[in-house]
């Protein structure tokens, strides 16, 4: 997928991971500029970076919700900003063996829509919901999933970055306050058991 950020700057939040390093480097590949560190507050696109797999150690939950309203606010103070957070498909449908994940995650969800209410029309705020994905290793969701992902198969790391693409594209000014799941299907509830 192909967009045109036209020197948009792009900040990220929270834990680094193989897919928001893959969705940095595509919107560096479409004409946006990575600020760092001191400069976020700068930034017209923040990616909100959560785990993507259970068992990795996160930041609190409420410090990324703070840091992207802070980002909100002066995105709103600048007339203009797109948030998106990067999350586990696990926050739009519990896992059993992941109880305490999948409340982490539910929790960055409502938080997301929060501040897509709080801040809409200027701040568009969004979320990707990554199921399992594989790049030789599994980097995202748990293994489980993939025996009841209808699709028959991990995702791709740019299956995952042509979602990013898509809610940070300026063509895209309508969608606000959504996760699309790119999970393949798992959250359909194909065969559940877990």
């Amino acid at each position: 997928m192909e967009i045109d950020l036209a020197g948009a700057a792009i900040a990220r939040e929270g834990v680094g991971n193989p897919v928001v390093d893959a969705a940095l480097a595509a919107l560096q590949a479409n004409g946006g500029r990575v600020v760092e560190g001191g400069q976020a507050h700068l930034a017209d696109i923040l990616l909100v970076s959560c785990p993507l797999r259970p068992g990795v150690t996160a930041e609190d939950s409420r410090a990324l919700y703070a840091e992207a309203r802070k980002a909100a606010v002066t995105m709103t103070e600048r007339g203009q900003g797109r948030i998106v957070f990067l999350l586990s498909a696990i926050s739009g449908m519990p896992m059993r063996r992941h109880p305490r994940f999948s409340m982490e995650n539910a929790s960055i969800l409502a938080g997301m829509r929060t501040l897509a209410m709080e801040f809409g029309p200027k701040v568009l705020v969004n979320a990707v919901g990554v199921g399992a994905v594989q790049d030789g290793i599994m980097v995202a969701g748990d293994k489980a999933m993939l025996s009841h992902t209808p699709v028959g198969r991990a995702g791709t790391l740019e299956e995952a970055v042509a979602a990013v693409l898509f809610f940070c594209d300026p063509l895209n000014t309508y969608t606000t306050g959504q996760m699309l799941g790119v999970d393949g299907g798992w959250m359909a509830g194909y065969g559940r058991n877990f």
